[in-house]
């Protein structure tokens, strides 16, 4: 099967194809020896969290701080007569 790339750099995958691995949403890409290898991943939601505090840097600490930061009681603000 042939699969045709867009100007935006998108491939549509053959859904005969994706079927046969239960649809997956996302997949590692990988070049190989000059071959593209699409391998099907299963993302689960804390994974995804997880990779995202990686990409910025943030450490447990990093988190911890702003969870007591945003539990703190808010400051008083004045109110107008």
């Amino acid at each position: 099967m042939l699969a045709k790339m867009t100007s935006k750099n998108q491939l549509t995958l053959p859904k005969s194809i994706t079927a046969t691995i239960d649809s997956p949403e996302y997949f590692e890409v990988e070049a190989i020896n000059g071959q593209i290898v699409l391998t099907p991943v299963r993302i689960q939601r804390g994974d995804a969290v997880r990779a995202k505090l990686a990409e910025l840097g943030l450490a447990e600490q990093d988190i911890a701080d702003a969870v007591q930061w945003a539990r703190q009681a808010p400051a008083k603000t004045l109110r107008k007569k």
